[in-house]
């Protein structure tokens, strides 16, 4: 992490997202904002954060079957006594996308699955969806913090009570590693948006 050695600020994401982060398997995150967003959309309101795991609304028909298989479904309303926090990440680019052939074309660098791009893309239409880059880092200790009221509901920035050092956080992927991907990952989201002058 370039900045911050402490921080409260804190990114909600789907517990399979988030493990698919800390594990490598993606630097991606497909977003449109929650119902609670500030004037309905979403909005990237912290660059470095810590990363919250969620459960109740994670649906595992809208992942692709080997994260689909990971979901442990939970009743409306449930929530843990404690949180683990175990990763933090710095959000390094952002890509406002409403073309549905960019989304598909990057279906390989992410968990979900066509139907969750094609619904996603179909709500709220005339808003775009959000594809977010994330480098994370695992933090040197897992932190379990008490559930408050306050972090519920479908937002997805939230702060949390008592800040979490970020000192010592390991990057999962190496530079090298982070840079290739984000680099493909940027050319065929600028390809596909180029149109070639007739």
């Amino acid at each position: 992490m370039q900045e911050l050695t402490i921080t409260s600020h804190a990114l909600k994401e789907w517990a399979v997202a988030i493990n698919a982060l800390e594990t490598g398997k993606t630097i991606m995150l497909l977003r449109k904002g929650g119902i609670h967003e500030r004037d309905g959309r979403f909005d990237v309101a912290h660059k470095q954060v810590l990363l919250y795991p969620t459960f109740e609304h994670q649906q595992p028909f809208l992942l692709k079957r080997e994260y689909a298989n990971l979901v442990i479904p939970v009743t409306p309303g449930w929530h843990p006594e404690t949180v683990r926090i175990s990763s933090c990440a710095e959000i390094t680019d952002i890509f406002p996308v409403s073309d549905e052939s960019i989304v598909n074309a990057l279906l390989g660098f992410h968990i979900w699955n066509e139907y969750f791009i094609s619904d996603r893309l179909k709500w709220k239409p005339r808003q775009p969806l959000y594809i977010l880059l994330l480098r994370t880092y695992k933090l040197p200790q897992e932190q379990e913090i008490p559930y408050r009221s306050e972090y519920g509901g479908c937002k997805s920035w939230i702060d949390l009570a008592q800040p979490i050092s970020l000192q010592g956080a390991e990057p999962i992927l190496s530079d090298s590693t982070y840079t290739q991907l984000v680099a493909k990952i940027r050319n065929i989201v600028s390809d596909k948006l180029y149109v070639p002058s007739t």
